[in-house]
């Protein structure tokens, strides 16, 4: 048995099993789930199917037992690594355990056990094309249906053959350029990674041999050296190269065999001494890092704005006409949207549709851009997706994350210049160093999620427009980047060097510290800012045309659905024009960095104001093959969608996340402690008893007395014994001057508080008293853990002075005014007259809730550039059903039915000129009226304001 055991080929021998094995149990399965769904319409008195498919299954499930046991021996053993093996390992177990299952639930007795068998059997049989997935990719590589794209394709053998002539001719010099040499090692190289990493890299060391490191090619496989330099006749590369594709030992086994030229190069190479050049080896294409200016094409009489020049002459290349244009009331909405995510007023429509002025457009496009606050709520979202900001969320519990919303609203109100926010962002002032320090996640991570991977990922993304997750584990299947690039941009963020691991496992080696694009300049600072520093400088150069192509892509993405480049994180994709993003990157460099300016530019031209054209398909959109017709159809984002409902029918929110005015409270939201097992636990439902006693040494000189109350759910509020006021909705602040109801010395607050529901649930009181003196000197009552409670219904005299709170608790503190479970209420503040109040909370300054997750707002725990444009079920559903969405409705109709009591026809009429810009049509009108003329209730008002946000035209940016 020790023998046995010490014998480490009998293992790998039995791994070695696995191939052989393996399609058993996908046979057996399938072939029984086929058997399953043939009896499932069948009498369940069908005996003879049912424990004929048991049979089946049983094998099935011991054969997918035995595979996954022969492959874990096989990953052990095998020269196997990477996380597509370690997926396709647990999905070989996760199949055979649940073809297990599904073979014991035969066993069970009816009624339900042929659900139960076919269920379990269907969720084998799904795992087994997963795991299958994965298999296939270990085996023929992760390209294997994609390399055969045109996209993919590497050089022509025409290609080839004038390469391998033009390297024929140095070999016959007398000596052989040094830098043609570089040139046909990278040629070599290049055929190595579209015909053989997929087998023979450090991902998959069949035999031992990886051909994507010079080492590993000098090295060899198992078997021994593969070259031997200066003689490629005795190289045992060539050897298997050239051997018939029916031998065992041809290379490469599956897939093209190497094209006559292909060969001929590495026997030139090898014949030239195999020499290796230093340079590192592009796979895929890399965009140029230096940014010039191109030159603008001609004006015409009817084009003379630059950006208008380039696509005219992109319209002339390909031959078409220009589209039409949108008239001004399509326009007037179109950039209200895109600026201010807010819809006109329907009187300034109209007075702009009639204003003569020929430069109307562009002073519209100014008084938007220069309005601070609408513009900057708008933008943020934007921003908060791309810099993973958020006011909530994972890593916020624990203190492992931190925002950066202050710094980046006050950066975008005051159009801080974009280099400037670079510099800030990568080498951090402390309310801007939340981006590259990221999320420390609860728990053990893998080693490409570490705060200084973190880093390196999001400014690559972000900034750069380059994913370097992929090679964050290993060298990257997309890009040029490789695991060590990744790992020394990385170390730029640590004080202490980082060992590299590869697919979470550690190599033994420590990475270097550089920037991924060295050729700005190197990073050698001795300390973690003298490097942070160096970076942002790196990052903010002017020659570094990478991160503002990436910027002005990503406005031209924003305003026109499709960037000039897409997908807008892979900047190293074709341009559909490639002048016109370098002389916009240029132009906006030349402008002082300004966003604004940029802005301007893009909405200020004819292109701009194109009609939408309805592209084929949103994979047609991504593709190179793209051709630029005009905007694309563009829905309402979901913040777009939550403000312009909130702006023409009624607030959907109330209070905000994060307030840009800064206004604070020191008042507390309170409530009775709950107590159960000694732990406290949720607010059960029941009514609540609450008092504070303060002291006013002399109330003559009082001015004001301005109280501020906020309770979930229902109060009742007595200042002295005397009833103040009651509330049943926590979002209406209850706000009055109390100064009548004061008395000189001691004063009472009482307050009779009702958490509603069935079930325990967040409750509390938020309020604030403001006694101000003739000498302007204000003093707070506010809510705070000195208030008493109690949950036992107190004596009628409770809420009045002298009665003795006997057995009364202290409350317990559920959240302060600044961060709680109900944010910040708007209406909650005492100097109303502050020019930063908002008249409703905008959606980019709350946190995020379900509505607004269905509706397309991220979790912003990864970097997001763009999201789904595809209206799904969940939408349409939540939009048809959400009660809170039903609750906005009926109170906006409350609204409009006092603001129009007997006018049904203009109700329906004004709400269509907020709503969509003009009135209602001849059929609208017929079909709206009708339904309102004799039954002219709240109800039927809030169905019209349903069927009119459902509207494609209301969810859509013309």
């Amino acid at each position: 048995m020790n023998i046995l055991l010490a014998s480490t080929w009998i293992w790998e021998f039995l791994g070695r099993l696995h191939p052989m094995i393996v399609h058993f149990p996908i046979g057996i399965l399938v072939v029984a789930f086929l058997l399953e769904l043939s009896t499932f319409w069948r009498k369940p008195q069908a005996p003879f199917s049912r424990k004929h498919n048991q049979i089946w299954v049983t094998i099935g499930a011991i054969s997918a037992l035995f595979s996954a046991l022969f492959g874990t021996l096989l990953y052990q053993f095998g020269s196997y690594q990477g996380t597509t093996i370690q997926l396709h390992l647990i999905g070989g177990w996760i199949t055979a355990l649940l073809a297990t299952f599904a073979a014991f639930s035969y066993t069970a007795k009816p009624p339900n056990s042929h659900t139960v068998s076919m269920t379990t059997l269907g969720l084998a049989v799904l795992s087994l094309v997963v795991t299958g997935h994965w298999g296939a990719s270990i085996t023929h590589g992760a390209n294997y249906l994609t390399e055969v794209l045109p996209s993919n394709e590497g050089p022509t053998d025409h290609e080839r053959s004038e390469k391998l002539a033009l390297f024929t001719s140095f070999s016959q010099q007398d000596s052989f350029p040094p830098d043609q040499l570089d040139q046909l090692n990278l040629e070599v190289r290049a055929i190595f990674a579209h015909n053989c990493y997929q087998c023979h890299s450090t991902e998959k060391q069949k035999g031992g041999l990886v051909l994507d490191s010079k080492e590993g090619v000098f090295k060899g496989g198992d078997s021994g050296p593969i070259l031997l330099p200066g003689n490629s006749e005795k190289s045992e590369i060539i050897r298997r190269l050239e051997l018939p594709r029916s031998h065992e030992e041809s290379m490469p086994p599956k897939g093209k065999v190497l094209a006559s030229s292909e060969i001929s190069l590495v026997h030139l190479w090898i014949d030239q001494g195999a020499h290796w050049a230093d340079a590192s080896l592009s796979i895929f294409p890399e965009a140029s890092m230096a940014l010039s200016k191109p030159v603008v094409p001609p004006a015409s009489p009817q084009f003379s704005h630059p950006v208008d020049r380039f696509v005219n002459q992109y319209f002339q290349e390909k031959g078409r006409a220009w589209p039409k244009f949108i008239d001004d009331r399509t326009f007037i909405r179109r950039v209200y949207l895109d600026v201010w995510g807010l819809l006109p007023e329907p009187d300034y429509v109209q007075a702009f549709i009639e204003d003569p002025n020929p430069k109307k457009r562009g002073n519209l496009i100014d008084k938007l851009l220069e309005e601070e606050h609408n513009y900057t709520q708008h933008a943020l979202s934007f921003w908060n997706d791309l810099l993973r900001n958020d006011y909530s969320g994972t890593g916020f519990i624990t203190g492992g994350r931190k925002q950066i919303s202050s710094w980046l609203y006050q950066s975008l109100a005051s159009n801080k210049s974009y280099d400037q926010m670079l510099r800030e962002l990568v080498n951090p002032i402390p309310e801007s160093e939340g981006f590259i320090k990221g999320i420390r996640w609860r728990g053990g991570v893998n080693s490409s999620q570490r705060p200084e991977m973190q880093a390196a990922q999001n400014i690559s993304q972000s900034l750069l427009g380059v994913n370097m997750k992929c090679a964050s584990c290993h060298n990257s299947f997309v890009n040029n980047l490789t695991l060590d690039q990744s790992y020394a941009f990385a170390n730029v963020f640590t004080d202490t060097t980082l060992e590299i691991f590869r697919c979470d496992k550690p190599t033994g080696r420590m990475a270097s510290r550089a920037f991924i694009y060295p050729e700005l300049g190197e990073i050698a600072g001795a300390d973690l800012a003298t490097r942070l520093e160096e970076l942002a400088g790196l990052m903010s150069k002017p020659e570094n045309g990478r991160v503002y192509r990436t910027l002005v892509n990503r406005y031209w993405d924003r305003l026109f659905g499709r960037g000039i480049i897409a997908p807008v994180d892979n900047m190293d994709k074709k341009a559909w024009d490639q002048d016109l993003l370098d002389w916009l990157s240029a132009d906006f460099i030349a402008n002082g960095y300004d966003i604004k300016h940029l802005l301007r530019t893009l909405l200020s031209s004819q292109t701009y104001s194109l009609e939408s054209f309805a592209y084929p398909s949103s994979a047609y959109l991504r593709s190179e093959s793209f051709e630029f017709s005009g905007p694309t159809h563009r829905r309402l984002s979901a913040e777009q969608f939550v403000d312009v409902v909130s702006q023409i029918i009624s607030p959907v929110y109330h209070s905000v996340a994060y307030d840009p005015s800064g206004y604070a409270s020191s008042a507390e939201w309170i409530w009775h402690p709950e107590i159960e097992v000694d732990r406290h636990v949720l607010p059960k439902p029941g009514m609540r008893y609450f008092r504070k006693t303060f002291t006013i040494p002399d109330v003559e000189k009082l001015t004001d007395a301005h109280l501020l109350l906020s309770v979930d759910h229902r109060f009742t509020l007595y200042l002295n014994g005397k009833f103040v006021g009651s509330g049943s909705d926590w979002r209406e602040v209850f706000s009055r001057n109390v100064k009548e109801f004061l008395q000189q010395g001691e004063n009472l607050i009482a307050i009779e508080g009702q958490n509603e529901g069935s079930i325990s649930n967040p409750a509390g009181i938020l309020l604030s008293l403001a006694l101000t003196d003739s000498g302007g000197e204000t003093a707070y009552v506010v809510s705070d853990r000195t208030w008493q409670s109690t949950q036992i219904s107190p004596p009628k005299n409770w809420f009045r002075i002298g009665f003795e709170a006997t057995g009364w608790e202290k409350v317990r503190r559920f959240g302060s005014f600044q961060r709680s479970h109900w944010g910040k209420p708007l209406a909650f503040r005492h100097a109303l007259s502050d020019t930063t109040t908002l008249s409703f909370a905008r959606a980019s300054l709350v946190q995020l809730d379900p509505f607004l997750k269905v509706l397309g707002r991220p979790v912003r725990e990864n970097v997001t550039t763009k999201r789904p444009t595809e209206a799904t079920l969940l939408q349409t559903l939540t939009l048809s059903n959400d009660a809170a969405l039903h609750e906005v409705l009926s109170k906006g109709a409350q609204h409009w039915k006092n603001a129009y009591p007997n006018t049904p026809d203009r109700l329906v009429e004004d709400l269509y000129l907020y709503a969509l810009g003009r009135k209602p049509n001849k059929q609208e009108k017929g079909t709206l009226y009708t339904q309102i003329k004799n039954r002219y209730t709240e109800q039927d008002i809030a169905d019209i304001f349903w069927a009119v946000i459902l509207l494609p035209e209301f969810q859509l940016i013309p």
